[in-house]
């Protein structure tokens, strides 16, 4: 009985202290290959400098305190919106990873006029990130 309790337990803490699904590199990996590419273009150029000045999670994440603390598990929209199409299962799946990609690219960013992936095209990170 101990032996099951102490195993429960351990996996209990194995799971609370696993990253969240979208503080996986992976993810990151298919949108940097997808929107920033080789930085041939002044677009993509734009976008790799405001990414690098912002910090790379922070594409999806909110650096800010919430609930008095910063967690990976706070997401900003553009965040949130992929995170309604993936979890951590999805991490190596590229092909499932570029679908939310461009499912989220075609929602109207808030306080704008253009959508998730017009603002990537021209080199604009997808959201204002505010610290």
């Amino acid at each position: 009985m101990l032996a099951l309790w102490l195993l429960a337990v351990s996996l209990g803490t194995v799971a609370w202290l696993s990253p969240s699904a979208s503080a996986y590199n992976d993810f990151y990996k298919v949108f940097k290959k997808k929107y920033v590419g080789d930085e041939s273009t002044p677009e993509q150029k734009k976008l790799a400098a405001a990414i690098k000045k912002v910090k790379k999670c922070n594409v999806c994440h909110d650096p800010r305190k919430i609930d008095g603390k910063v967690s990976k598990k706070n997401h900003n929209v553009y965040g949130k919106a992929l995170a309604e199409l993936l979890d951590k299962k999805d991490k190596k799946d590229i092909e499932k990873i570029t679908k939310a990609l461009e499912t989220v690219e075609k929602l109207k960013a808030p306080n704008s006029d253009k959508t998730y992936g017009e603002k990537l095209a021209e080199g604009e990170l997808p959201v204002i990130v505010e610290k």
